[in-house]
């Protein structure tokens, strides 16, 4: 296993470069109206693992190193899109410790400033002289967007399935990082076996990822998550306790309650507790690891050892 020390600086190291070239984004300031907002929203200190993931799986086929920062750099931007648009459907008020940008600025203000930074992740992207990344990043930005208008049509129906939800977070969460995995076998010229574990191995750790988010919605504090909790809750979203729980006696008294929202958290957590759903989230989401990390035996020692070292620090996150 990579040295625990190098790791850590490795990654520090990609995450500083990443900062440092989204703030180096040559951004006029007038419209104000449209530049201030995307300016706001790009210097905010995200954790960068998908731009990471991305330099990892290309740093051991091989990339091109300016090839892999604007990949990296056209994911952050697309996932970045992504947020600033889905806390205006959730409704919530802080992401990255910090008002969210329909907060800040207004509603149509980031509506407009979530579009041009897409437009700026296909202008990255774009510089990238590959069609096959190009195709691969449209594909799963369309994705993502089906991801989120299922997660949209699931709020307060009790109905969906466990398959329905692992679908959808497949999409949502599992594509992105799917992509990020793949990109460094596509800008390293990998045939298409490769290609396909790669995938599959970040479509497993973005399951894992987003089950792993819906515990610490419930588990974490604000403080941690630098982003708003309970608006899943309000909301109605359909996570992987709530589908857990239906088959539980008492679920639907917890349910109902919806005229303090402190308190149902509360009551939440003490039941996905005693009727152990919280262990089996967190047995889930182990599995989906296991199954990510199987995909990488057909890399080269060094290689695979770096990245269960990077599915072990995105599996022991906090926040």
């Amino acid at each position: 296993m990579p040295d625990s020390k190098l790791f850590s600086e490795l990654i520090e190291f990609i995450r500083s470069e990443t900062d440092r070239r989204l703030r180096e984004i040559d951004l006029p300031c007038e419209p104000s109206y449209l530049y201030e907002p995307i300016h706001f929203a790009l210097k905010g200190k995200g954790k960068r693992l998908r731009p990471v993931l991305v330099h990892l799986s290309g740093r051991g086929f091989n990339a091109d190193p300016v090839d892999l920062m604007n990949a990296g750099m056209a994911v952050e931007l697309m996932h970045n899109f992504t947020l600033v648009h889905d806390d205006i459907m959730d409704n919530d008020d802080t992401r990255h410790s910090q008002p969210t940008i329909h907060k800040q600025f207004g509603i149509n203000e980031a509506i407009l400033a979530g579009d041009s930074i897409f437009a700026l992740a296909q202008l990255m992207i774009g510089q990238v002289n590959s069609v096959v990344a190009f195709q691969a990043f449209n594909k799963a930005s369309l994705s993502v967007c089906e991801g989120q208008a299922f997660d949209l049509e699931y709020e307060n129906d009790t109905q969906i399935t466990l398959d329905q939800y692992l679908n959808m977070i497949g999409k949502k969460t599992g594509e992105l990082l799917s992509l990020c995995a793949e990109m460094g076998a596509i800008l390293g010229h990998q045939d298409e076996i490769v290609r396909n574990e790669m995938r599959n191995y970040g479509m497993n750790l973005g399951k894992a990822f987003q089950v792993q988010d819906d515990i610490l919605e419930i588990f974490s504090d604000v403080e941690q998550m630098g982003k708003s909790l309970g608006s899943d809750i309000v909301a109605g979203k359909q996570t992987i306790l709530t589908i857990l729980a239906k088959n539980h006696d008492g679920w639907e008294q917890i349910e109902a309650i919806n005229e303090d929202i402190l308190l149902k958290l509360e009551r939440m957590r003490a039941f996905f507790i005693e009727t152990g759903i919280k262990r089996r989230a967190e047995e889930m989401a182990n599995d989906f690891i296991q199954k990510a990390k199987s995909s990488l035996s057909i890399l080269k020692d060094e290689h695979r050892n770096t990245l269960n070292q990077f599915t072990d620090h995105v599996l022991n996150r906090t926040y």
